[in-house]
């Protein structure tokens, strides 16, 4: 798959939605991310893509250190600004506080579109088999490149979502997305946050856009993904975009079918939490 392609357009799309935004005072709240508006959108995923070229230009194998912020690519001024909007976000959760009113910074969407641009050309000029460090077993360029394009993808639903009515994924992206969920991302998020052991439960899904079905079992610690013929507790069915999102905890169970005990559907979350 051209995960570099599928980066290249959610990025730009999540830019559009961030550059219409601009207009609105206050910045728009984003339903699908409690507590945040679009600045701390643009903040995060403006982040994430600085932080991600810098691991990969510098050929990093460790995790970079939290103090230095210069791959940020800002000011001093503007960093420690950045510091007070993220501890602000941080108490105003917290605290269970609206968002700030204040309006997106046009100055800070074009900083958003300049490090999508240059982790773009990190992934186009590294090899995907390139050694890098990531929060992942996969210490590989490659496993940024899929990342990035789920995320950006997740995340440009958020804006378009804020600011209007959101395009689902794209079927092939979103169906490779179902696969590294139950892969990678619910491992992680079962282990960060402590979830509960798993007591066999099975869910299937199932795309209805194209052909691809996954059967999940949780049991104690272990995510194992296994034959989608088998019986399983609770069956949801819906497009490769649907099924992602409900997973990315986007939309609620009602966006699919459910067959079997629906309780379950709601009790995923339980065993896979949010983050």
């Amino acid at each position: 798959m051209d995960y570099v392609r599928h980066f290249h357009r959610e990025a730009q799309a999540f830019l559009a939605a961030a550059r219409q935004a601009v207009t609105d005072d206050p910045a728009p709240a984003i339903p699908s991310c409690p507590g945040w508006t679009m600045t701390e959108l643009v903040l995060h995923l403006g982040s994430v893509h600085r932080s991600v070229a810098h691991v990969i230009s510098e050929r990093l194998r460790e995790e970079p250190e939290d103090g230095d912020l210069s791959w940020l690519g800002l000011t001093a001024e503007h960093t420690a600004r950045l510091r007070e909007l993220m501890a602000e976000h941080t108490d105003r959760r917290a605290a269970g506080k609206p968002p700030s009113g204040r309006p997106l910074p046009p100055a800070l969407v074009e900083w958003f579109g300049a490090g999508a641009a240059a982790l773009e050309t990190q992934f186009r000029t590294t090899p995907p088999g390139e050694q890098v460090w990531t929060w992942s077993a996969d210490q590989t360029a490659g496993f940024w490149q899929r990342m990035q394009a789920i995320e950006a993808a997740i995340h440009r639903w958020d804006a378009e979502n804020a600011t209007g009515s959101p395009s689902p994924m794209d079927p092939e992206l979103a169906a490779d997305a179902i696969t590294q969920t139950f892969e990678v991302m619910a491992p992680m998020r079962r282990a960060i946050s402590q979830a509960p052991p798993g007591r066999g439960e099975w869910f299937r899904f199932s795309r209805t856009d194209g052909p691809g079905a996954w059967a999940v079992r949780f049991e104690g610690d272990d995510v194992t993904l296994g034959d989608p013929d088998d019986a399983c507790h609770v069956s949801l069915t819906g497009t490769a975009s649907d099924l992602t999102l409900f997973l990315w905890h986007r939309v609620t169970p009602a966006a699919l079918d459910i067959q079997g005990d629906a309780w379950l559907a709601d009790h995923y979350f339980d065993l896979v939490p949010p983050v």
